[in-house]
């Protein structure tokens, strides 16, 4: 089974009273390329994911993106220290400039120093994340089974697209052949013609280079090699969709020799109907490689 590199995730889970929320999506790319947005106090969340990304996409630029989220209320409320001193340090000086300037002020409650700012924090527990981690990266094989069931999804759509437009190729390739065949006594009848024009004007010629002449004429007017060659690409093609797994590169090259083939025939046509065929070859071979571009 072949993938697409186009896939889509998402998923919601919670441990304790932290909550999470995933998106995971990707399209195409020409290698992997891997985009996380993930909380960077959770210590290793960012390796275990990438690890976990790169078992299941080979191609492709992935976006994972993770929220987490803590309840309200979560967590002991403790003071901070070092903020406690910042603020009886400014009080002390505001009081001392206050009776220099003989300014009475009221005396200072805990309450509202409490509620100065970073005074007294809550502890959202960030101290020790393993666990937490550990059950959000056990968590990541569901959204991760999601994606690839889409991509797999996916691919086996192109892998029908895909043997539709073989299907197509295999027809014109024996219409071509069909045409070369018909055109046999016409190209014969040309060639006898090429042949007289060589002799009429091979004074001081010599035997090899008449020789040479006649063969590039033949060989500009035979289009058994690309038939053949066709045919032989479309066998390939299907092979390496049989196949499965990340063959996207080999039939996006694949697709340029099809192509190639396809240039040549129509090249060496000499022929309307034989042209027409090679056109219409070019035209399914590059809607073929429009869908081999998503294959990872």
């Amino acid at each position: 089974m072949i993938h697409s590199m186009t896939g889509f995730a998402t998923r919601t889970g919670g441990d304790g009273p932290h909550a999470w929320a995933w998106e995971v999506r990707s399209v195409n790319g020409k290698g992997l390329d891997l985009r996380l947005r993930v909380p960077d106090w959770i210590a290793g969340l960012e390796t275990g994911l990438r690890k976990k990304l790169g078992k299941v996409a080979v191609r492709g630029n992935v976006t994972c993106n993770l929220r987490v989220s803590r309840e309200e209320g979560a967590g002991a409320l403790g003071v901070n220290g070092a903020q406690l001193d910042a603020v009886l340090e400014a009080l002390h000086q505001i009081e001392s400039r206050a009776m220099d300037a003989g300014v009475s002020l009221a005396p200072s409650k805990a309450t509202d120093i409490a509620t100065m700012r970073g005074v007294l924090e809550q502890s959202v527990g960030q101290d020790d994340t393993a666990a937490l981690c550990a059950a959000i990266l056990a968590d990541a094989d569901a959204v991760l089974q999601d994606f690839t069931a889409m991509r797999a999804s996916e691919g086996a759509a192109l892998a029908e697209v895909l043997q539709s437009r073989l299907t197509e190729v295999e027809a014109l390739t024996a219409e071509a052949a069909a045409l070369a065949e018909a055109r046999r006594d016409e190209m014969a009848q040309t060639l006898r013609q090429n042949v007289a024009r060589i002799l009429d004007n091979a004074d001081g010629l010599s035997e090899a280079r008449l020789a040479q002449e006649l063969a590039l004429i033949a060989v500009k007017a035979d289009v058994t090699e690309e038939i053949d060659r066709l045919g032989a690409h479309v066998a390939a093609a299907r092979a390496l969709l049989a196949e499965g797994g990340p063959v996207g590169r080999k039939l996006d090259f694949l697709t340029q020799e099809f192509n190639r083939e396809a240039n040549t025939l129509c090249a060496k046509a000499q022929n309307t109907e034989l042209t027409r065929v090679g056109l219409s070859l070019k035209a399914v071979i590059d809607q073929m490689r429009e869908q081999v571009q998503n294959v990872e």
